[in-house]
């Protein structure tokens, strides 16, 4: 099984930013489509962001469009999720997945999955 970690979560101001990132135990991310999700207190683990295997294709949920950013890099094994103008709504616990399609926000489609990060947004 890939075993996935995320990290860089906290607590935030509105309007200030946070960096997640996601890395793998003991292999590499090359080939996998990556995505983003987030899950708050009584709600469903909802779609972010994601990203092909190559860095080519990437998606958003309407809801995080011109403020956040995802990317990766393959020599350090790592994606990213750039959060910017975060707002009190983005508080959830967000979560990595690693699957084999590319461009999907669909929880179905990814086959590995982290732990997760806390990130609050709270004045």
């Amino acid at each position: 099984q890939l075993q996935l970690v995320e990290s860089g979560g906290g607590l935030v101001q509105p309007g200030e930013s946070l960096k997640l990132s996601c890395t793998p135990s003991g292999s590499t991310l090359d080939y996998y489509a990556i995505g983003w999700f987030r899950q708050a207190p009584g709600k469903e683990r909802e779609g972010v962001s994601c990203i092909s295997g190559n860095g080519a294709l990437t998606k958003y949920a309407d809801s995080v469009k011109g403020r956040f950013t995802i990317s990766r890099d393959d020599a350090e094994n790592t994606v990213y999720l750039q959060m910017n103008s975060l707002k009190p709504e983005d508080t959830a616990v967000y979560y990595c997945a690693a699957g084999v399609l590319a461009g999907t926000l669909s929880r179905g489609h990814y086959d590995y999955w982290g732990q997760g990060t806390q990130v609050t947004v709270s004045s």
